[in-house]
């Protein structure tokens, strides 16, 4: 097992790494819309922070050599579950047609007030 900190993504706010390896799966904390430079969230909308959930998912995932390609399982947390068709736009975009199993919940409230978190199970191939 190898715990993987990746230096260009957003720092753990907590006791946690950003991923853990284990045999060839990557088991991805989840990630807020955090700027990895300023720590600020990105964005107000949906949208925006989704695209920055996912650029920052990206990130962890390069760490081990890997894309969004290998998502085999994603777990999308919203602030707001009439949010879901304005992420799932964007979810989708960078997915480029790769559909991983998925579960999408809204929760009472996310760190930072952010409007959705998102992690994720990949596979090493």
């Amino acid at each position: 097992m190898k715990q993987i900190f990746s230096k260009k993504a957003p720092a753990a706010i907590g006791p946690y790494c950003h991923a853990i390896v284990h045999k060839d799966m990557v088991f991805c904390s989840g990630q807020l819309a955090f700027d990895p430079e300023t720590m600020e969230l990105v964005g107000t909308t949906i949208e925006e922070q989704t695209a920055q959930v996912m650029k920052n998912i990206e990130t962890v995932l390069s760490e081990v050599g890997i894309g969004l390609d290998k998502i085999i399982k994603t777990t999308i947390f919203l602030d707001n579950i009439d949010d879901f068709m304005g992420m799932n736009k964007v979810y989708e975009n960078y997915l480029a047609g790769h559909k991983p199993a998925r579960s999408a919940f809204e929760v009472g409230r996310l760190p930072k007030d952010a409007l959705i978190e998102i992690e994720c199970i990949a596979v090493i191939e």
